[in-house]
């Protein structure tokens, strides 16, 4: 049985198994209604920090050991990503169908982003579809992403680094055979950058995913802010990045997820008391 909690303004979904007879119940967390969460969780953390915009952009995880995933799906009260809940995350196999949509529940324009990199790339079990404004000027103006700086954030140094594949069509990626120019060009890269449009981005889990389109955004915000004042930023020297050591996914990933999901759960909050005071 799913039991809805509530914490700090966030529903939780929890698996509640039937105990044994004369024993009293026990809460079971749900791997699977996990990733459901996780996926509302990312949505909101995304629209937060400007990189979706109103209901446009979505976010999937691969159900594990099926063809199937969890998507952010729209539904005749779709309110936008930044008011994305656990009802919206439903489960639906690569050709967007499955018993959990219903009529009700719309899956994505762009499903095809999310189902054929499923399908191609065995080792991504999340997938991100976003349009932030600051990606999408570099792309249309073509700035170039340089590792133009270190120790203020390393994984997007190293994005830089790496290099970006750049997608260079614009369209609505409505079918397979029109993700599958997208997906040659991004490769094995966790990232592409598609001009004129947005962004996806891969990982492992939701969290790491959800921070590499957000150390990602912030190196398109400085790179764009540079060629705002018309300088030229050198490149971090390769002395420096020697001394740049991978933080590891717990502190890249974990902690810094953290942090987002208790910024948001006060974003909520502070919304919730202002709209209580303005009812008294």
């Amino acid at each position: 049985m799913l039991t809805l909690f509530m914490a700090a303004g966030t529903p939780t979904v929890r698996r509640t198994e039937p105990a044994a007879t004369g024993s009293a119940n026990i809460q079971m967390p749900d791997p699977t209604e996990e990733l459901r969460e996780n996926i509302m969780l990312s949505c909101r953390i995304l629209a937060m920090e400007g990189m979706v915009d109103r209901i446009t952009g979505h976010v999937s995880a691969r159900i594990p050991g099926t063809d199937e995933m969890w998507i952010r799906c729209r539904s005749p009260e779709e309110e936008g990503l930044r008011y994305t809940t656990i009802d919206a995350i439903r489960r639906v196999n690569f050709d967007g169908k499955g018993p959990d949509t219903g009529e009700e529940y719309q899956v994505p324009y762009e499903l095809a982003i999310h189902a054929e990199i499923y399908k191609n790339r065995p080792a991504v079990d999340c997938v991100i579809h976003a349009h932030p404004t600051e990606a999408l000027i570099c792309g249309i103006t073509e700035l170039e992403f340089r590792p133009i700086f270190g120790a203020f954030n390393i994984p997007a140094m190293q994005m830089a680094l790496d290099g970006i594949p750049v997608f260079p069509r614009s369209y609505l990626v409505t079918r397979p055979d029109l993700a599958a120019p997208m997906i040659e060009i991004m490769g094995e890269k966790s990232i592409c950058l598609m001009k004129g449009h947005g962004i996806t981005v891969t990982g492992k889990t939701v969290e790491e995913a959800t921070m590499r389109a957000l150390n990602f955004n912030m190196l398109a915000k400085a790179t764009l802010q540079v060629a705002q004042i018309g300088r030229t930023a050198p490149n971090v020297s390769p002395e420096d990045v020697e001394n740049l050591p991978e933080l590891g996914s717990t502190f890249n990933d974990t902690w810094t997820w953290r942090y987002y999901v208790r910024k948001l759960k006060e974003e909520d909050r502070l919304t919730d008391r202002a709209a209580t005071d303005r009812m008294r």
